[in-house]
């Protein structure tokens, strides 16, 4: 049997979880995905999974091959990938993830203007809110709101969106007008755990730079759950222009401290180091780039 088929199909049955599943992804009997295993198992002169009547897990070894096996397949498809024609035209399946609200709004329309393009690609799309473990995953390209922590991935800087303070009318009316980053404070401010550092903002004018640590009745790690929060007169928030765009233009929320600066929110697109890029990734990253910008730094519903 070819060895990198069978590694596969450990790969497959190590992330199912059992027999059936990984051969279920892969279009292959149960029996064929067994003599794969066995086959494997055997060349290797030991155990890769605990078997049981109920349960399938991976042994020590069997963890430690996963993990090598999932690097060795990566490599393959990364060298096939520089010599065909998968490097020129974009095709086969795309995986991203990107953050709940700006991918359920602003990345799906990307994707549907990305796909109308490209009738030989597919995109499988998940909301998270970290970009998790690409490679553990499979996802070929995560969007990531803010600067990059992790040395291990790639990330490309696609557009930048200027943050807000605000509140509704009835709020503000009520409680008073912030004059000063200090008078926060006093305030309900709703927090965005989305955002770091999660409960301190930080504001610039020709004084300096202030930072203020802010707290209130309301935490959300979910930009839309505090900016509902808002407009029922929670509190204070503070967001990304193209969260609550609309809402100022419609007097649902109104802007505060408009004569301090806050720094803007940086939008990645992060991927795992790699040498050889495939096309669909290179081109929708490219695609992206050009894309969202226009639509995120200004507060409109496009």
């Amino acid at each position: 049997m070819d060895k990198l088929t069978s590694m596969n199909v450990f790969v497959r049955v190590a992330k199912g979880g059992s027999f059936a599943s990984g051969a279920r992804e892969l279009g292959i009997s149960r029996a064929m995905a067994t003599k794969h295993i066995m086959q494997l198992e055997g060349s290797l002169g030991t155990r890769l999974f605990n078997r049981t009547t109920r349960s399938l897990s991976l042994t020590d070894v069997g963890a430690s091959y996963l993990e090598r096996c999932q690097q060795v397949l990566l490599d393959v498809e990364e060298m096939e990938a520089a010599v065909t024609h998968l490097q020129t035209e974009p095709r086969g399946l795309l995986k991203i993830s990107a953050p709940p609200v700006i991918g359920a709004t602003h990345i799906a329309r990307a994707v549907a203007e990305f796909l109308k393009l490209h009738p030989d690609l597919t995109i499988d799309m998940i909301l998270q809110g970290s970009p998790g473990d690409l490679i553990d995953e499979g996802i070929d390209l995560a969007i990531f709101l803010g600067a990059m922590d992790d040395t291990s991935m790639v990330a490309r800087k696609l557009a930048s969106s200027s943050l807000v303070v605000c509140g509704s009318p009835e709020y503000l009316e009520a409680n008073g007008i912030p004059q000063a980053p200090e008078d926060l404070v006093n305030h309900s401010c709703l927090v965005n755990w989305a955002i770091a550092p999660r409960n301190k903002w930080q504001f610039k004018n020709e004084a300096g730079v202030k930072i203020i640590n802010v707290s209130g009745r309301m935490q959300s790690n979910a930009a839309h759950t505090i900016r509902i929060a808002a407009i029922n007169g929670l509190g204070l928030v503070m967001l990304p222009i193209y969260v609550v765009g609309s809402d100022i233009e419609k007097g649902a929320l109104k802007v505060v401290l408009e004569n301090y600066s806050l720094p803007p929110l940086d939008i990645h697109a992060v991927y795992p180091h790699r040498k050889y890029l495939s096309a669909k990734v290179r081109s929708f990253i490219d695609f992206l780039q050009e894309w969202l910008g226009p639509r995120v730094s200004i507060s409109s519903n496009e």
